[in-house]
């Protein structure tokens, strides 16, 4: 068996072997977890160095094609391309880190050993996601996830905030899911297949591609946008898809991003999803579960550039998400909330990225948050933990003094999400911002607002938190974090600080990934499909960034320090625009009218006059007819006289 296999046997079968038998032992469920997270990530530095061969693919379902029929295989296999090599070390790298963390977190928890197990099925369902060869298998695992997903946010599922907060992630997802599975369809109607490996992409989308001349097009280019193209079908022959069609296949896949990446509208199961335990906030809500649809988007690129409409529909709406979130980001006071939206807002930056022709920006950001945002939610954990389960940053203050290994890799994380020059975020931001610059100025702008909002709402996060006096007797002195949670932390921190220097390669890494691709499938040199070198004038691109950091953090430091309570009172904000409110009164509350409506018809209606009614008539008459049948002869005999006795009058005189 090829040892890439055990990247995905090897969690499996930990969580296996914890949810079956092992949760009755936490130490040795907490083993067979971390050391399997160890032996997947050893792996992956095997993949990424060329030291690991993807293993054969085997035929998992096969119908051949026939007549008009174009054929269905689904093949279960591993694609070890630069963009998937790149994703599986941010995935297992942040993994590992994270369980070694969760070891302290939850020491003292009586569920240890079903969490662990829990972190087990997502490491083996995102794992899967990310080496997915075709869209059927990666949407096998993009389920696993949301199932972990599920698990986790409920883990204190004696919470009814808990509870109620696993039900909407699981039915926020299920919704946008069913449009994954429409644009997964529709992708197969249009062209026949629904592999995303790179050959493919090369092999059956757009070899062949042919257009008329008069259009000015040259045979292997993408034609203008609304232009009929000829693509090669796997059965022979061509097919021509429709611009609606290939419009509704990236809709329905981009729908599959805006559900697992939390886009609006169907933001509002993030923030909740906060309720279970902080590592999994960094590790799925934050640094790799909630990037599986900026990845998914990124892997199917070329087919995006097939519907000019798609791509400015998830512009638009990853722009939106980015300064919606920042916004609402501004009034929250629970510290694990403001990074949930922080997190939305970033996300937005990615999937604005890829809306705008650059999925290697995308991947970019994608990588250096990954490390930075679990660095701030472990620290944010290592807080919590100090200070018996307090989230409120009004009910801290001091923390620089009393825990400050915490507070620095706090600040790290901090500097390099603001994209505060040199740390990563700051490379990886401008990148996405030049690139929205590029396609449209305005894209840009809402960026540079959004950078500004970052600034502003986490420094608001750090002076009300880490400054100042104790507000409360459990802030004055909190325990600081032991060895095992505290290294996690410092590793976290290198990369954090220094990922985007051209010493770790990132950027060119997913920049050559990208026009290799494009390459193969006939969408490069560039015409519009793709930014690959940007430049911009140097006050947008190099000042402007770091001119809204430092008016943020200004504004921020001269509005809270010193401060007990927050001057801003902006109902609207604290209350996230009142979407959770308007989707349990009106969505939710509109639901279950029509659910009693219909149940009224279906008891009443349907059940009680169509079905029963013949019946209970029937049982009526029976009933009206047991009346008269007395066993009685001289009964009988009388109401036989009296009907004869009316026959005969009614024969001889009712004429």
């Amino acid at each position: 068996m090829a040892l890439a296999w055990f990247l995905l046997i090897t969690p499996l079968a930990a969580s296996v072997a914890i949810l079956v038998h092992l949760w009755k032992k936490p130490n040795m469920a907490v083993f067979a977890s971390v050391g399997s997270a160890a032996i997947c990530f050893l792996i992956a530095i095997g993949v990424s160095t060329g030291g690991i061969a993807a293993p054969k693919p085997w035929d998992w379902i096969s119908f051949p094609a026939y007549g008009s029929f174009p054929g269905f295989v689904i093949d279960v296999g591993m694609i070890f391309d630069p963009l998937a090599k790149g994703m599986l070390l941010v995935v297992t790298g942040v993994g590992l880190l994270v369980h070694i963390f969760s070891i302290g977190y939850m020491k003292d928890d009586p569920g240890k050993g079903r969490f662990f197990g829990g972190l087990s099925i997502f490491m083996f369902s995102m794992t899967g996601i990310v080496l997915a060869t075709n869209l059927i298998m990666m949407f096998f695992f993009w389920e696993g996830v949301g199932l972990s997903s599920y698990l986790l946010i409920g883990f204190w599922f004696t919470r009814e905030s808990a509870a109620r907060a696993a039900n909407k992630a699981f039915v926020c997802n299920r919704l946008a899911d069913f449009g994954f599975m429409v644009g997964i369809l529709t992708m197969w109607a249009a062209l026949g297949t629904v592999s995303v490996k790179p050959q493919s992409l090369s092999d059956n989308y757009y070899q062949g591609v042919q257009v008329e001349r008069q259009a000015g097009v040259q045979v292997g280019e993408m034609p203008p946008p609304g232009h009929r193209t000829l693509l090669t079908h796997p059965s022979g022959g061509v097919t021509m898809p429709s611009p609606f069609l290939l419009t509704l296949m990236v809709i329905g896949l981009f729908l599959g991003c805006v559900g697992k990446s939390a886009m609006f509208p169907l933001h509002v199961w993030l923030p909740d999803a906060m309720e279970g335990p902080t590592p999994v906030s960094a590790l799925i809500h934050a640094a790799t579960m909630v990037a599986a649809g900026v990845y998914m988007l990124c892997r199917v690129y070329p087919l995006l550039l097939l519907s000019p409409t798609g791509m400015l529909i998830i512009a638009v709406v990853g722009c939106f998400t980015a300064i919606f979130a920042a916004v609402i980001a501004v009034q929250q006071n629970d510290i694990k909330r403001i990074l949930a939206y922080s997190t939305l807002s970033q996300l937005g930056y990615m999937v604005m990225a890829v809306g705008c022709g650059g999925p290697a920006a995308a991947m970019f950001h994608l990588t250096t948050h990954a490390f930075f945002k679990a660095l701030l939610f472990l620290a944010a954990g290592a807080v919590i933990h100090g200070l018996h389960d307090e989230q409120d940053i009004w009910r801290m203050g001091g923390l620089s003094k009393t825990m400050p290994l915490t507070f620095w890799t706090f600040v790290i994380g901090t500097l390099a999400l603001m994209g505060c020059p040199p740390f990563a975020g700051s490379f990886s931001k401008d990148f996405v911002l030049a690139v929205a610059y590029v396609r449209n100025p305005a894209f840009y702008w809402v960026g540079v607002i959004t950078a500004f909002l970052t600034a502003f709402y986490m420094t608001r996060l750090v002076v009300v938190a880490f400054f100042g006096g104790p507000r409360t007797k459990t802030a004055e002195h909190p325990h600081a974090p032991p060895m095992v949670m505290w290294i996690p932390l410092v590793l976290l921190a290198i990369p954090s600080a220094l990922a985007g220097f051209g010493l770790f390669g990132i950027k060119n890494f997913y920049h050559a990934w990208t026009v290799s691709l494009l390459q193969k499938t006939g969408q490069f040199p560039d015409n519009g499909n793709y930014v690959p070198a940007v430049e911009i004038p140097v006050f947008l691109g190099e000042i402007m960034p770091v001119l809204v950091v430092l008016l943020g953090v200004g504004a921020a430091f001269a509005l809270y320090r010193g401060r007990d309570k927050d001057p801003l009172h902006i109902k609207v904000l604290a209350h996230k625009f009142y979407f959770d409110e308007f989707y349990d009164h009106q969505l939710v509350g509109g639901q279950q009218m029509l659910a009693s409506v219909l149940s009224w018809i279906d008891s009443w209606i349907l059940d009680g006059v169509i079905l029963r009614g013949a019946a209970y008539v029937s049982v009526g008459v029976g009933e009206m007819l047991k009346l008269i049948q007395t066993g009685n002869l001289q009964t009988y005999a009388y109401l036989f006289s009296l009907g004869g006795g009316l026959l005969i009058y009614f024969t001889l005189f009712a004429r």
